[in-house]
Order: C-alpha cells, then sequence, then structure tokens
C-alpha cells in the first residue's frame, strides 16, 4: 500500500494508473485485482485505514480524565504529528477523497464526523467546566480546529523551519488563547 500511497502523492490518484501501481510493486495486475477490485477500492482502503487509525488514537486521548484544554492539545498535536509520521497518507486522505464513488466517499465523511463531533463535545466540556468562554459555539471551533491543523499538509514540512512539536504548540496556543476566558 505504501508504494500505491506514494504514486498518490507524486502523480496525483487521476494520473496514476493500475499500471504504475502494479510496476512500482513489481507484481501483476492479476495479483493487484485479487486484493482490490479497483483502484477506487485501493483508495477507500487507504481513508479507511487512515480514519480508523485517526479515530483510535482520539479515542485513547478522550478517555483521559485529563482536562478539556489538555485533551484540545493532545488532539492538536495528534493531527500535526501525523504529518511527519504518516505525511503521505494523510496527504493523499485530505486530497484524493474526491475520487471516491459518492457511497464511499459519504462513509468516509461519516467517520470524519464522528471525529469532529468528538472535538465538540471535548469543547462543550471545556465550556461546561469553565476552561472555555460559554459563549462558544462548539460546532464551529472543532471546524476551525480541524480547518487549522488539516490544511497543514499543503505547506508544512517537517524538518523545516518548525518542528511539528514547535507547530503544534504554535497552534495549541493561538487556538486555546482564542477560546479560553479573559483573566480579570
Amino acid at each position: 500500500m505504501q508504494q500505491s500511497i506514494a504514486l498518490f502523492v507524486d502523480k496525483g490518484y487521476s494520473a496514476t494508473s493500475i499500471q504504475d501501481i502494479v510496476d512500482a510493486l513489481g507484481v501483476t495486475k492479476g495479483s493487484f485485482y485479487y486484493h482490490y477490485k479497483s483502484k477506487e477500492a485501493l483508495l477507500m482502503d487507504i481513508h479507511r485505514q487512515y480514519i480508523e487509525e485517526l479515530l483510535a488514537r482520539q479515542q485513547s486521548i478522550l478517555q483521559d480524565a485529563a482536562p478539556a484544554k489538555e485533551k484540545l492539545s493532545e488532539i492538536v498535536r495528534l493531527l500535526i504529528g501525523d504529518m511527519e509520521k504518516q505525511g503521505p497518507i494523510a496527504n493523499v486522505y485530505f486530497r484524493e477523497l474526491r475520487h471516491l464513488k459518492e457511497e464511499n466517499a459519504k462513509a468516509i465523511r461519516a467517520r470524519r464526523a464522528e471525529f469532529r463531533e468528538q472535538i465538540e463535545s471535548v469543547l462543550i466540556a471545556g465550556i461546561k467546566s469553565g476552561e472555555f468562554r460559554r459563549e462558544l459555539n462548539p460546532k464551529m471551533i472543532a471546524f476551525a480546529v480541524l480547518g487549522v491543523t488539516n490544511w497543514s499538509y499543503q505547506w508544512f514540512q517537517p524538518g523545516g523551519e518548525l518542528s511539528t512539536g514547535e507547530l503544534a504548540e504554535l497552534y495549541t496556543d493561538f487556538i486555546l488563547h482564542g477560546i479560553m476566558p479573559t483573566q480579570k
């Protein structure tokens, strides 16, 4: 799967042929079709694998008894850290959803919504506990958190000007200071 992901990153999903994939893998088309019905089925498998693993890691953060502020910080670190740990698959996940058949895209969007809703639940808990401002709209803030973190795959280069840890800290500081009550 890693060679396919690398091809999708380099050439894009549309420009990558089954022949490109089997050549990179050193297998026959028959072998490819034994595992996948189509190139789109491979893309769906990539999306499913990524979101399921992301949800599992998010769940482990949510199960912690930490305050909402800590949980939100950990989720931001999770998302930014993935760009270094799983950069290519994250790139395909965010860039190539549009190539899935509608039924498959709908299934992935539903799982993405679960991830967002879990962020909302952290925000709601933080509002109730007084960690975050009461007038916030948790749904819109969750979208904002995901917008800030998820778009980073477009420009962020691990090992560049900022480390993934530094970027996660920058984003966490930016997000939290925008939603925490003002100090009097």
